[in-house]
């Protein structure tokens, strides 16, 4: 129906006022709520070295003025508001604000927390029985773990995180200790981009120099008895004998691609355990690819591949589509006969074999030799599937026999090798950091 369309354009100024005046007659007004209790929505919030955490809200029923007692509701903290304004589009400072109005405040809040995105301000003297629904709770798709190269760093890294989570509700983060690399953290993102762009941001604006463990998705994991698990780390999977399946995330993925490179990128979803699902052609030279695909084969390096294959004119776009069963099995690290839990992942039992070798075979490129031998063993419980040993740093003792006889000769090397065996028996072995982003580079290197 284009009865009583308005004539307008932007370019032109033409029509604007008739625009506006139509606004004003054809929608109807939002019901006054001014005399009702303040209740304000947090839509966003930032961390300021002087004045604290600033949220940014609209206020939806009431009045909020400067010098108000404000309980946050989803804390329960008070604060007093120093500072009411308005972003004009610098923050200009006002006497109050009332219902459907845009504005912010500053209340000396020094706890990021308290100033959550979603939460809902109120007066103390008269406060709201209900607060208001606020943000529908993100659901995390891809986590990793964070650590500082420098472990005195770590509270520089808890605060950073805390300052990003105050406009940015979709990040999540709890403390997890790795035995290779100290005290991090376990963050939950909602995919690739978004975890990019938070370790970015961590390493622009905080100054932090950080180890970043290979990505994984969350598997679902049915016990014996019945339980449901999600399992983000693959540290924390139960053991073979209490489990009685494993479930992985899968997404439906399409392509847009000229139709030179469909053959390429059909190969690249083969190769990642994708099952075709139709192909169109939008045009006679560009086609779409429909695939579904397990998101832990994703999470790595499937775009950079995509876009490799494709000289960067495919595109893709995916949404989560539920889980199903497959056999996964759980791939150990063992280096020094020591399990590394960083380099613990979970992979189809088809994949492990070459997986396990390309792994070992990568950590003895990368980890330094020392002064006694280090076997690298990949393993699925206790079963070694794969195994590299980098030789010791040894010493010619022999050096300075010129001759003699070949006794001599034995017994030193003897003396040599006892030592070496009690020096693997008390010593340790640096993992350098290269070595836990190995599980990237081998995916790189084999598709």
């Amino acid at each position: 129906d284009c009865s009583g369309a308005i004539e307008a354009s932007a370019k032109e100024g033409i029509g604007i006022p008739e625009i506006l005046e139509s606004i004003v007659h054809l929608i109807p007004p939002p019901r006054d709520t001014v005399t009702e209790p303040l209740r304000a929505l947090i839509f966003d919030s930032y961390y300021d070295a002087y004045r604290g955490a600033i949220a940014y809200f609209r206020v939806m029923d009431g009045t909020v003025k400067k010098g108000d007692r404000v309980r946050l509701m989803a804390s329960g903290k008070e604060y007093e508001l120093d500072e009411v304004g308005v972003l004009s589009p610098t923050q200009k400072q006002v006497g109050d604000l009332h219902a459907g109005e845009v504005g912010y405040l500053s209340a000396a809040i020094k706890a990021v927390a308290d100033a959550r995105v979603g939460d809902t301000i109120t007066l103390a003297s008269t406060p709201a029985a209900e607060p208001l629904p606020g943000y529908t709770e993100a659901k995390l798709m891809v986590f990793c773990g964070l650590f500082p190269t420098d472990a005195d760093r770590f509270e520089d890294l808890r605060e950073a995180l805390e300052k990003l989570k105050l406009n940015d509700s979709a990040l999540n983060y709890e403390p997890e200790t790795s035995s290779a690399m100290g005290f991090g953290f376990r963050c939950g993102f909602l995919g690739l981009l978004h975890m990019e762009i938070v370790q970015e941001r961590l390493e622009r604006e905080y100054d932090l120099d950080l180890i970043t463990t290979a990505p994984s998705v969350v598997y679902r994991v049915t016990t014996i008895k019945g339980e449901v698990l999600n399992i983000d780390n693959p540290s924390h999977l139960p053991a073979p004998n209490e489990r009685e399946k494993i479930e992985e995330p899968y997404i439906q993925m399409e392509m847009i691609t000229p139709e030179t490179y469909v053959g390429t990128l059909m190969e690249l979803c083969q190769s990642r355990r994708g099952e075709f699902k139709d192909m169109k052609y939008l045009t006679p030279t560009r086609t779409t690819l429909i695939y579904e695909l397990p998101l832990a084969e994703v999470v790595t390096d499937f775009f950079n591949q995509m876009k490799s294959r494709s000289r960067g004119y495919a595109s893709m776009e995916y949404h989560p589509i539920g889980y199903r069963e497959n056999a996964l099995v759980l791939l150990d690290i063992l280096v020094n006969n020591e399990p590394v839990d960083a380099l613990a992942t979970i992979v189809h039992r088809d994949k492990a074999y070459p997986v396990g070798r390309a792994l070992v075979s990568k950590l003895k490129e990368l980890i330094p030799r020392h002064q006694f031998k280090v076997p690298i063993q990949a393993a699925i419980g206790s079963r070694v599937i794969a195994s590299e040993q980098i030789p010791a740093i040894r010493k010619d003792v022999l050096a300075k026999c010129y001759g003699g006889d070949i006794s001599r000769k034995k017994k030193l090397l003897q003396k040599q090798a006892k030592g070496k065996k009690r020096m693997k028996a008390i010593g340790t072995v640096d993992v350098p950091q290269e070595a836990f982003m190995a599980m990237l580079q081998l995916d790189q290197g084999a598709s």
